[in-house]
């Protein structure tokens, strides 16, 4: 008898850590909204120009690229993949469009972004091909098109810089220009967003996607192309770093070789604090907004505090690892959860 009552006392007390860790899951893009108010109160306390308009605009500015980038990414990692290869795809478009605008002074802006997201469609397509089709994994897939991409953007450089004297005012001005009062790079973003979040809940191939992610065996019975939808993501994903190269080289204004080295590793993290499960199948677009907007208010808060180069980089991958474990923990509690309710 007393044996049995300390069973249920524990089974009492795991049903309620569980429990508490679904709920979490379910709140958790209100926790991290909550997050970002308090850092942005107690920046705010440390240094009075942070909530300033223009910093506030500049920062968005900043942050609309990466989040058009993480969306993308967020695609492939539901499907348990991963794209270490857009920041040379987002190279190697903007120093193509960089180049093109600069012997063509006339192009219209709207070819210029046409052109770009064309040059990492088959970017896109080429790695998905390889994961897809033949079956190489992602990680070695992407590393080997990462260096190749990165390597042909050299190439057709020949290892000089596209200047802003050499591009015209209206490719240029992409970056500065606005749209029904909104920045351009902004308003790209949110449209992208707007036609994602249609698209990953309100369409059957958005269904899919996940599906593929959670259970690839239980997919593939159920009849649902995993090529297809695998050589989409990754298309979607190249499309998407190949316009955002174009926005890169128009908000710079230069087109340089090592243009966003490393930054897939940004794009990631963003995704990570979103709540976007690495091992796949979870994720969602609000979640990675939060993410992406975590991270742009760091890169600006962090310098205006007067915070070491060195421990910027330490206090982000402290937050990263916090969002990792957290994720583990709580993807743990669901999957309790759901045990003890079919036991139920």
């Amino acid at each position: 008898m007393a044996e049995s009552a300390l069973d249920n006392v524990a089974t009492v007390h795991v049903e309620k850590k569980a429990s508490k860790l679904a709920a979490f899951a379910k709140f958790r893009e209100l926790g991290l909204l909550i997050f970002i108010i308090l850092l942005c109160i107690f920046v705010q306390t440390r240094n009075s120009s942070f909530l300033t308009i223009g910093n506030l605009t500049d920062m968005i500015t900043n942050t609309a690229i990466l989040s058009i980038l993480a969306l993308g990414m967020m695609l492939v990692i539901i499907t348990r993949g991963i794209d270490l290869s857009i920041g040379s795809t987002l190279a190697l478009s903007g120093m193509i469009v960089a180049q093109t605008v600069s012997v063509y002074q006339g192009l219209h802006p709207i070819v210029a972004i046409l052109i770009g997201i064309g040059i990492g469609l088959v970017c896109g397509v080429t790695i998905g091909f390889f994961v897809s089709k033949i079956g190489v994994l992602p990680i070695i897939a992407t590393l080997a098109m990462m260096n190749i991409f990165r390597g042909l953007t050299f190439t057709v450089s020949n290892g000089q810089w596209v200047s802003s004297y050499q591009m015209p005012d209206s490719f240029v001005s992409i970056a500065t220009s606005k749209i029904l009062g909104i920045n351009t790079l902004v308003f790209i973003a949110i449209v992208i967003y707007i036609i994602g979040f249609y698209f990953v809940n309100h369409t059957r191939t958005g269904r899919q996607i996940y599906a593929v992610g959670s259970n690839p065996e239980s997919a593939k019975v159920s009849g649902i192309n995993q090529t297809k939808i695998l050589l989409m993501v990754y298309s979607i994903m190249g499309g998407l770093a190949g316009l955002s190269g174009v926005l890169w080289v128009a908000k710079f204004a230069s087109a340089q070789g090592d243009t966003a080295a490393g930054y897939e590793l940004t794009v990631i993290a963003a995704c990570i604090l979103g709540g976007v499960s690495i091992a796949g199948g979870s994720g969602k677009i609000s979640g990675v907004i939060l993410g992406a907007i975590l991270l742009g208010i760091l890169n600006n808060s962090l310098p205006l505090m007067n915070v070491s180069p060195f421990w910027q980089m330490a206090i982000q991958g402290s937050i990263i690892l916090f969002a990792v474990i957290l994720n583990a923990l709580v993807k743990r509690g669901v999957e309790r959860n759901n045990l003890l309710r079919r036991k139920i």
